[in-house]
């Protein structure tokens, strides 16, 4: 792997560290965030703290225990002056620096040596002083592990446990453990991790075994009342906030739901939207043959991966009101279908 030595030095010459991960922390920016700030805190000593553009799931806030964590939306200027007198600022799980949305403005303006460390597609190179961009890998916890393996001379025993954990951690959910993006390294980095004496059982107990029965509920009631199939293939869910509320659900206890209706044979795709303040937020999850990545660029303002992607919806940028999102849908739906069939 190229530049690594690079990496070392900045490692090396720098006292305080920042990581930054994008908005609407995931499984894999933070696990990432977190193995990186354990590995700079724990084994080089460094002054090193992960930085939320906005709160972590409490789904997944066990990750991040024993390092230093701040909330950029709770904390905005304790952040803006974090990143101002940092000496370093790695850059995880994120192609463009819009996509830390607040801390966008402060990080263009941070007069210091950024880092990328990514599997994102079309990375936004030019805003780096040094990237490692592998889109093809899992997760960017399995591009970090190989990372850190490097620095450390293939002696996967020299990482901390905790760091190794979380990274374990953080590509199991961006492989739906292991149902999806899984290449030979995925499974050569999980077997070294178990060789080193990372507890899967425990990380796995943790991620699925620890749900609230409101999460359940929420799950039952819009598999069995809002789940929309199309003949064509393509099903969708739209989550008011109103709906929410009823739920009692909390911030990232609707991660997954947009997976489950690809269980069944006749969905070749599942669109989830969840209402936030003026806005859609929008998962997409795809098989083998219809591009989430596509859909997200095209309709959604965003992007991801090849059968998994992401996205937002506006109004009345894109639909007049909330209301309109179901039938703008069913049109977007048979657009794109046509769109890839011609292509």
């Amino acid at each position: 792997m190229e530049n690594i030595s690079v990496l070392k030095q900045l490692f090396d010459n720098a006292s305080v560290v920042s990581a930054i991960v994008h908005t609407h922390p995931d499984g894999d920016a933070l696990c990432s965030g977190a193995a990186l700030v354990g590995y700079l805190s724990q084994r080089l000593g460094k002054d090193a703290v992960l930085i939320l553009p906005d709160k972590a799931p409490d789904t997944l806030a066990f990750i991040a225990e024993g390092i230093e964590v701040l909330d950029a939306s709770m904390h905005p200027e304790e952040a803006g002056k974090r990143i101002a007198g940092s000496d370093l600022i790695v850059i995880m799980d994120l192609n463009e620096l819009h996509r830390t949305e607040q801390l966008s403005p402060a990080l263009s303006a941070a007069n210091t040596t950024k880092v990328l460390i990514d599997h994102h597609l079309r990375p936004q190179l030019e805003a780096f002083d040094l990237a490692f961009s592998e889109p093809w890998r899992s997760s960017t916890c399995e591009l970090l592990y190989f990372i850190l393996k490097e620095m450390e001379g293939g002696k996967t025993g020299n990482i901390p446990i905790s760091c190794l954990t979380a990274m374990m951690t953080g590509m199991t959910t961006d492989t739906n453990n292991f149902a999806n993006s899984v290449i030979p390294s995925t499974l050569q980095m999980a077997s070294e991790l178990l060789q080193a004496g990372v507890d899967r059982d425990w990380v796995l107990d943790r991620l699925y075994h620890c749900d609230r029965r409101q999460r359940l509920a929420a799950f039952a009631d819009m598999l069995a009342n809002h789940l929309t199939i199309l003949p064509s293939g393509i099903s969708y869910m739209i989550m008011s906030s109103e709906m929410q509320e009823s739920y009692g659900t909390e911030a990232g206890e609707t991660e997954g739901l947009v997976n489950i209706p690809l269980s069944l044979r006749d969905v070749r795709m599942s669109i989830f939207l969840r209402e936030e303040e003026g806005l859609y937020r929008v998962s997409i999850r795809s098989k083998r043959g219809l591009s989430a990545r596509n859909m997200a660029a095209e309709y959604f303002h965003g992007g991801g991966h090849e059968l998994a992607a992401g996205g937002k919806i506006f109004w009345p940028q894109d639909i007049p009101s909330k209301d309109a999102a179901a039938g703008w849908l069913e049109e977007i739906a048979a657009r794109f279908l046509r769109n890839e069939t011609t292509n």
